[in-house]
């Protein structure tokens, strides 16, 4: 057993390192425009001082008791609080769970529950919600403010590992069975994800001198700020600053006031900014290139020609972190033609078509990957938390099984094609049809409920949902109540973003003779009815709750 904070193989310790080198450096800027969102202080932290904080709540902590075998939740949206606390339970070997805030009563509960959080530091505003949400599943779990004294840790439940190989984050993705699955990321996965961005060059070279100034409107609950953002950052002794949303109107002004190098992106901020009229400030910035997914081909192209900077289209998963990372970041980019670019030598792809056969030269098939050498493992997440089941099926034959179809070209190019799960998703996030539809089924009104993408020019994907009424429904002033309503039920249950943007009422859905639905027919009815005009369009409904 390492003593806690001076094992190597952790983030603490990368961190701890990196500050002891550069401690006048900034390492994160809260801009006032975030600061002002979340009623705090603009400000610029040095390493130095971001380091002072982290070792006084790790010391808090440590007096707590906590340390390996914790997993403690962390709902704080992307203040710096989120920060401290993460670096101060890994320098103990605890792991955290990032809390989605946009997560309600259903979905709360399930976290805490499977998860076994012993501790959530949450927003003021949300301690009572998780404490019901605990109370609901009859979960013991205390829930305190980021700034409140840590009540005493209970027994840890499972055994600490090494260092590297220990538990130190638990995300948690969505799936196609209707549940998330919690992934397993240990300290070698996130300090890998800043070796791999730090090392990959090319247009996504990182400087070290003079420091980069990276801007990401990312949730720190994803992977990408919290494994590729933040360790590129530290790894390389830059800046960040992490907005607390992608904000169209006030995007270019933050980016300019930052003097941002870097910016991270989802493919509907692209979609978004086109839509101002040019400017002759268009220009007008330090950034050198873009880090994302799901810019749209007809755009990448003149993005790039009215802002002066490339978007290097990338692809990864939660599951996958720094193990089978690829990015377009190799001159030619074959833009406008959804090219992720060609596999480095550490990463092994296959692309198989449904019979197992490989797709060949443009043919569309399934994205297979794993890491090159002895371990095809090295990189990737641990495993679905209580899931062996799942884990063993996603790396079926020594591969890890994407989901996404994908093909190559004749220069080794790989091009996303589609998604072949049942994922719907909608402004850079996973939804799960299942999930929705076990919802929507609660609802006293519903007798049937199937759920599917339909496509939306600014989010990519949007929720549809065709129900079966359990009564008849009069009239079309009727059946827009019900659809509120409905929807209504969906919020009070779930994200916002994944309750129905439409609803239409149909007689029947297309089952199987085993009663589950043919997805396939669902998505060709979804198009007719989007197509003719009879969904009810609920998407005003959707907004961000505060």
């Amino acid at each position: 057993m390492h003593p806690a904070g001076e094992a190597s193989g952790t983030v603490f310790a990368r961190f701890e390192a990196v500050a002891k080198q550069f401690p006048s450096r900034p390492f994160q800027v809260v801009l006032p425009e975030t600061a002002a969102a979340y009623g705090i202080a603009a400000e610029e932290i040095t390493y130095g001082e971001m380091l002072a904080r982290v070792r006084s709540r790790r010391d808090a902590y440590r007096r707590a008791g906590y340390g390996p075998g914790h997993r403690v939740g962390l709902l704080l949206r992307n203040r710096p609080d989120f920060l401290i606390h993460w670096f101060a339970l890994n320098g103990l070997g605890a792991s955290i769970v990032p809390i989605n805030p946009d997560l309600r009563a259903a979905e709360l509960e399930y976290l805490i529950g499977h998860s076994g959080m012993v501790l959530a530091v949450s927003l003021e505003e949300r301690i009572g919600e998780l404490e019901r949400a605990g109370d609901a599943i009859g979960a013991s779990i205390d829930v305190v403010a980021p700034d409140a004294d840590c009540p005493a840790a209970p027994r840890p439940f499972f055994t600490a590992a090494p260092p590297d190989e220990s538990e130190c984050a638990l995300l948690y993705t969505s799936g196609t069975t209707g549940r998330p699955k919690g992934c397993v990321l240990t300290n070698a996965y996130f300090l890998g994800a800043g070796d791999w961005y730090a090392g990959i060059g090319g247009l996504c070279s990182l400087r070290r001198d003079p420091p980069e100034r990276m801007l990401t409107p990312l949730p720190l609950f994803h992977m990408n700020a919290l494994a590729y953002s933040v360790m590129a950052m530290v790894t390389v002794g830059g800046a960040i600053a992490v907005l607390d949303r992608f904000h169209p109107k006030s995007w270019w002004s933050s980016v300019r006031a930052f003097e941002a190098s870097v910016v991270h992106y989802l493919g509907v901020m692209p979609a978004m900014l086109m839509t101002a009229d040019p400017s002759p400030s268009d220009r007008d910035h330090y950034v050198r290139f873009g880090f994302g997914a799901g810019v749209p081909a007809a755009l990448h192209a003149p993005f790039e020609e009215r802002f002066g900077f490339p978007l290097l289209e990338a692809w990864a998963m939660t599951e996958t972190g720094a193990g089978a990372v690829v990015i377009a970041n190799e001159e030619p980019r074959r833009i406008g033609t959804s090219c992720f670019g060609r596999p480095a030598p550490a990463v092994e792809v296959a692309i198989r078509r449904d019979d197992g056969a490989d797709a060949g030269i443009g043919g569309p098939g399934e994205l297979l990957v794993r890491a090159a050498g002895e371990d095809p493992r090295r990189g990737f997440f641990q495993a679905y938390l209580k899931d062996p089941d799942a884990t063993d099926a996603a790396w079926e034959g020594g591969w890890f099984h994407t989901g996404d179809v994908v093909s190559r070209d004749a220069d080794g190019q790989l091009h996303f094609v589609d998604r072949k799960k049942n994922v719907i998703r909608r402004s850079g996030e996973n939804i799960s049809a299942v999930e929705v539809e076990s919802v929507l089924g609660e609802h006293p009104a519903v007798a049937q409920v199937a759920v599917a993408a339909t496509p939306d020019p600014i989010r990519g994907d949007e929720v549809a949902a065709l129900v079966v009424a359990r009564e008849k429904i009069d009239d079309a002033q009727a059946a827009q109540r019900l659809a509120a309503e409905i929807v209504r039920h969906a919020l009070s249950r779930l994200a916002y973003y994944k309750a129905p943007g439409y609803v239409a009422f149909v007689s029947a859905l297309p089952l199987t003779s085993t009663e589950k639905i043919q997805r396939g027919a669902l998505k060709q009815d979804v198009a007719r009815i989007m197509a003719g005009g009879e969904a009810i369009d609920t998407r005003a409904m959707k907004k961000r709750s505060v």
